[in-house]
């Protein structure tokens, strides 16, 4: 996040959205999009050019689910961050299951979905797989699989992830390599499973 960035308004307006308020979503549009759109850059960078999946496209899909939603239960930025980390693991979730389901694994090109985990495919079962093991993950720390959501799928920094978590740098240094790690052993020692 910009340290430039008015945590105090986004979390007003998040508050006043949550209240129904739609104005509130219109004054805190400009003050978000900039940073989910370079986080969605970020985690999208490795994917090759003219690909259906681009930033742009998934902020839009992002904001799209957030309007959709009945209740908004976000008191401050950082559950607001979270919540956008887990909606797109969500969104690139449901893009690799359609994406398996048409092309079967054949003539997909083999895209990483972040560099620190160029092993899972964002378009094979891989990420499929990656999000069964964050759930799993979630059940026995919640922080572990919120910096990971964090960090491999809004593209957060360790600093970021730190600002937005009140952790500090080396802890979620630490934690990442950690879940690095464990999602290594957990996805890797499986075999290859069938579509879900």
């Amino acid at each position: 996040m910009d340290p430039a960035d008015p945590p105090a308004d986004v979390t007003v307006l998040l508050a006043q959205w949550g209240k129904g308020d739609q104005e509130a979503l219109r004054r805190l549009a400009p003050l978000v999009y900039p940073d989910l759109r370079r986080m969605a850059g970020a985690l999208l960078r490795s994917e090759r050019p003219g690909h259906t999946l681009q930033a742009t496209g998934l902020v839009h899909e992002l904001f799209v689910r957030l309007l959709k939603r009945k209740e908004v239960g976000w008191e401050n930025r950082t559950d607001f961050f979270l919540s956008a980390a887990h909606l797109m693991r969500l969104i690139l979730r449901e893009w690799a299951r359609n994406r398996v389901a048409e092309k079967r694994g054949g003539g997909a090109a083999r895209v990483a979905l972040n560099e620190e985990l160029a092993w899972v495919d964002v378009n094979g079962p891989e990420l499929l797989d990656l999000d069964l093991a964050l759930e799993e993950l979630a059940a026995t720390d919640a922080r572990k699989a919120q910096i990971a959501e964090l960090r491999f799928f809004l593209g957060c920094t360790n600093e970021e992830a730190a600002d937005l978590l009140s952790l500090s740098v080396r802890t979620v240094k630490r934690e990442v390599a950690f879940v690095k790690a464990w999602l290594f052993r957990r996805l890797k020692s499986q075999s290859p499973k069938a579509v879900r």
